[in-house]
Formats: C-alpha cells, structure tokens, sequence
C-alpha cells in the first residue's frame, strides 16, 4: 500500500476541496474492502446522502472522514437530523477515518457501522440567521465514545497493518452486530465501561459500580444489573472477554 498522496493536477482552490480529492483518490487506488478484500471500491458521486464507496463485490458501503491532525474526541459530521436517520437506517455506512500529515498517511482507522448508536452523534448549535446558511443544524461523531473493539487499526503510525488481520479484526467486530438499537446501546455502553476499566482483569462488581450512570442512560430499564450480566454473556460467547468464574472476567484485546 502506497501511503504517499498521488500527484494531482487540482482545479479547486479551496483547501478542504483539495484534499477531499486529494484523499478520496488516494482511498479508492490503495484501500481493499475490509469484509471481502477486493481492492476495487468504487466511488459514489459527489454529495451523495449515502455515503461515499462501496464495494461492487459484496456491497458494503463506506464513508471517509480525514482529518489533518490526531484524531482526538470529536469528528466533524453533516446535517444531525439527516446523519440521525442514517443511522437508524439499514443504510448506515461503515467509517473510515484518515489522519493525514502533509502528503501521507499517517493513520487509518475502521469503525464498523454497527458500532454507531443515536448516542454517538452530537447535535450542534443551529447556524444564526446572519450565517450563509442560516438555521443549519450540523452534527459532531462522539469518536471517543465509540467502544476500542469498533475502531480497527488499518493503517498505525505511518504502518501498514497486515490485510489478513485487518480483515480477521472486522470479521470479529462484526460478530457484534445488533440491529435492536435498544440493545445495541446497551452493549456499547456496557463495552465503553469495560473500556475505561484501566487494566486486563476486571470483576462484575467494579462494573455494578457504574450501573448509576447506566440507569440515567437507559431510564426505561428497572433491572440494570441484569442488563449488565446479559451484556457480558454475549460478550463472552462472541470471544471479546474471557470469564474467570466467582465474577471474574479477563479482556481479549484484538491482535
């Protein structure tokens, strides 16, 4: 994979429309599909509601978001109500965002599209009648929110990552899938929790101390610690945690 920026004759002069085309062109000649491998991703047309590639093989569907510094907590996105109903959709594409550094690529991270809930895109404040387009309300993704297991290192300090453990890391996300977005929420809070748990082992009770914060967050659940202890099955059956027995339970950190 070439990581160098192609060589473009441009005709925009605005910067953000420079390496819009500047990343999408350098995206669709190096990137492979993660969930089949094909190399051929073919490009949508430009402003599409849908997304921006897809894969003519299986049909998986892509978008890019490139930023020119680290990624921190916080991505710019579109329009909230429209990226909302995105996201609800059977239509939600998967993500991927770009770090660039000049004219290469620094970093290259997968998020799955499974691992977006409602909770992880952020309304902004309505554009003021004197903006160029008054009344627009756009949106932020809560990158940081997002569970470590759905952001999947394709690309990791200027270093490729082996396709066949890029394509083993999304096949195993993607065992995550819940289309009951109710249920979804729950195991990606739950999974966050486990998250910024700071070491290797953990016990159920540590997670119990957080079903306060969980209960606001889920308000409609009377039985939290319930919906914990189901989280961490399924968690376990899908082979991300290890169960240690008396409430123990050790991570399995992706490799």
């Amino acid at each position: 994979m070439n990581l160098t920026f192609p060589e473009l004759q441009i005709d925009y002069r605005s910067s953000p429309q420079r390496i819009r085309v500047l990343t999408e062109t350098w995206f669709k000649n190096e990137v492979y599909c993660p969930a089949c491998g094909n190399y051929n991703l073919l490009k949508f047309p430009n402003n599409s509601k849908l997304a921006d590639f897809y894969c003519g093989r299986c049909g998986e569907v892509f978008e890019l978001k490139s930023k020119g510094k680290p990624i921190g907590k916080t991505i710019l996105d579109g329009a909230y109500y429209a990226a909302l109903e995105r996201i609800n959709s059977s239509t939600n594409p998967n993500l991927f965002v770009l770090h660039y550094n000049q004219n290469f690529v620094e970093n290259l991270t997968l998020v799955p599209k499974h691992f977006f809930t409602p909770d992880t895109l952020v309304i902004r404040k309505a554009l003021s009648s004197h903006a160029r387009r008054a009344g627009y309300i756009g949106s932020v993704i809560n990158y940081g929110g997002i569970p470590s297991a759905g952001k999947i290192a394709v690309i990791e300090a200027h270093r490729e990552i082996f396709k066949d453990s890029v394509m083993k890391n999304y096949a195993h996300a993607v065992s995550l899938r819940v289309r009951n977005m109710d249920l979804r929420g729950w195991l990606m809070d739950v999974m966050k929790c486990i998250d910024n748990i700071p070491h290797e082992f953990f016990s159920l009770g540590e997670l119990y101390r957080l079903k306060d914060e969980l209960g606001v967050k889920h308000p409609s659940n009377h039985n939290v610690k319930a919906k914990i202890r189901q989280q961490l099955q399924f968690l376990r059956d899908k082979g991300f945690i290890e169960f240690l027995g008396r409430g123990k339970y050790r991570k399995i950190l992706l490799g």
